[in-house]
């Protein structure tokens, strides 16, 4: 079935905003700010994928070419909205206030990198597919409920759009006008399954026709479409006007994860040239250049200001003892249960920790 969803683009390729109405939104302190932001989560994203090859964190979920979805989603929100993200939103969580320490904390196992910052609504990254969007659809509706003006988003991949969790999370949202945003990246692959394999669908986008909601489609790599698409679904979700689907067509350069090779089902030389092309860091240094905004000696500063909190950030992790593996078996339930009694010991025991 053919269904026109055009892929919503405010900015090209060679950094050129044609829209005039649109243009005059984009100061310079705003394009300022989301290439700060956008530096410096790709810095920091860099770093943990050394410090995984090093053995100083876990498996790690790198985000590189996804920068503009994250940056433009999370300066979107209120300071009081909900973030609900996956495993690779810690990005956005970044930008959005989460502790660097603490993600990395996450990273190396530890409990305390579920934790945000007093007062933050961050909720602990989704690692089970979709199982997220359920999850900010009741914390919409209990917003709403309370008579506040906060909304929610909920992060996730073109995969967890074959997941029930999706369905059901769009469905009650819709049908209660919960004040949320389901925001898809949609990178071409769910882990090594291309899209036209997981789902029948054109698009992403489309799907929202099935809950009587609307659906957009952006360029992902375009902050300023991210972000001004975002923003308009945020005030139709506080006006009472319910759920926005969008999906962000954007590209990940490496792998699903740092235990992945996307060589086996992609063509990574095409991927370094999409780079060049692409990239939504590069895009937008060429829209600051065009508009006489391009500052070499700040943008210097801006990478020597993130690598130094980067770095306290790994100290302050450092200073942490090693995660306890019964940790995992100790918060499944208020009190303990005797199969997951046997399998902490039977677990402690085979990696010589007894009990």
């Amino acid at each position: 079935m053919k269904v026109d969803f055009p892929i919503i683009q405010i900015m090209d390729e060679q950094g050129n905003v044609a829209e005039p109405s649109v243009k005059e939104k984009i100061n310079r302190d705003l394009a300022l700010e989301f290439y700060k932001q956008m530096i410096r989560i790709r810095l920091f994203d860099r770093k943990a994928v050394s410090l995984q090859r090093q053995g100083r964190i876990g498996t790690y979920a790198p985000f590189e070419g996804q920068e503009a979805s994250h940056v433009g989603s999370a300066l979107a929100l209120n300071s009081d909205d909900w973030m609900f993200p996956t495993y690779r939103e810690h990005g956005a969580a970044f930008v959005f206030g989460h502790s660097l320490r603490n993600i990395l904390l996450f990273w190396n196992g530890r409990n305390e990198g579920c934790v945000p910052p007093n007062r933050k609504k961050i909720f602990p990254p989704g690692i089970p597919i979709a199982t997220q969007i359920p999850h900010a659809a009741g914390a919409a509706l209990a917003e709403k409920m309370k008579g506040t003006s906060c909304a929610a988003i909920a992060y996730f991949g073109d995969g967890a759009t074959s997941e029930g969790d999706f369905h059901e999370g769009l469905n009650f949202a819709s049908v209660t006008k919960a004040p949320v945003v389901f925001f898809n990246q949609n990178n071409g692959y769910a882990i090594s399954v291309p899209i036209e394999k997981q789902t029948n669908s054109e698009t992403i986008a489309q799907k929202a026709i099935a809950y009587g909601i609307p659906g957009v489609r952006i360029d992902g790599n375009d902050v300023f479409a991210v972000y001004f698409e975002t923003l308009n679904a945020l005030a139709r979700a506080r006006s009472g006007g319910g759920p926005t689907l969008i999906e962000a067509v954007t590209w990940r350069y490496g792998a699903h994860t740092t235990a992945d090779d996307p060589s086996k089902y992609r063509d990574q030389a095409e991927s370094h040239k999409k780079r060049e092309r692409i990239d939504p860091i590069l895009r937008l240094e060429r829209f600051l250049k065009n508009e006489g905004y391009f500052d070499a000696e700040l943008f210097k500063a801006f990478e020597d200001e993130a690598s130094a909190e980067i770095e306290k950030a790994v100290e302050d992790m450092e200073q942490y003892p090693p995660a306890n593996p019964a940790d995992i078996f100790d918060y499944v339930f208020e009190k303990p249960v005797w199969p997951i009694e046997k399998q902490k010991r039977d677990y402690l025991q085979l990696i010589g920790g007894g009990m």
